[in-house]
């Protein structure tokens, strides 16, 4: 029950906007999870989900693909060491990076699995990287630029 209850989270979580735990536990017991918000909040800690707050001030859940925090860590440093800057076109981020680090953060940013990142392609020193939608493109560059202060 507990595996069925945590895939649900992440299904949740990648489909809506989550503010608080409340908020997770309601769309649980709709989708016919009976639970309540202290074993949500066991589950948030035990998956380490993370919240993002976005410049408009709202936050919501997220879940980054490796859990090893040690591995998030280094891949954060990677990108603070490799990006020049950010900009955007549409649902396009075009990253400028120090020469030859393109690919490796375009790498650790696939690994990290941002919501409202779709993929990356590197070249030497430029990254393209695709956001989910126009709307969520200032999201995504905000989400990086966070990791890169």
């Amino acid at each position: 029950m507990k595996a069925k209850r945590q895939e649900k989270i992440i299904e949740i979580i990648k489909k809506y906007d989550i503010e608080t735990q409340d908020e997770l536990t309601e769309k649980l017991i709709e989708e016919g999870f009976n639970t309540t918000q202290a074993t949500i909040s066991r589950d948030i800690r035990e998956m380490k989900l993370t919240k993002l707050t976005f410049p408009n001030g709202k936050q919501k859940y997220i879940a980054l693909e490796n859990h090893d925090a040690a591995s998030t860590d280094k891949y954060k440093r990677v990108l603070k060491d490799g990006i020049t800057s950010i900009a955007i076109s549409e649902n396009i981020l075009v990253i400028r990076t120090v020469p030859g680090m393109a690919m490796a953060c375009g790498a650790a940013l696939d690994h990290l699995r941002l919501q409202t990142i779709l993929g990356c392609i590197a070249g030497d020193d430029t990254i393209m990287c695709v956001a989910a939608s126009k709307e969520e493109a200032p999201e995504a560059k905000e989400s990086i630029m966070r990791m890169i202060r």
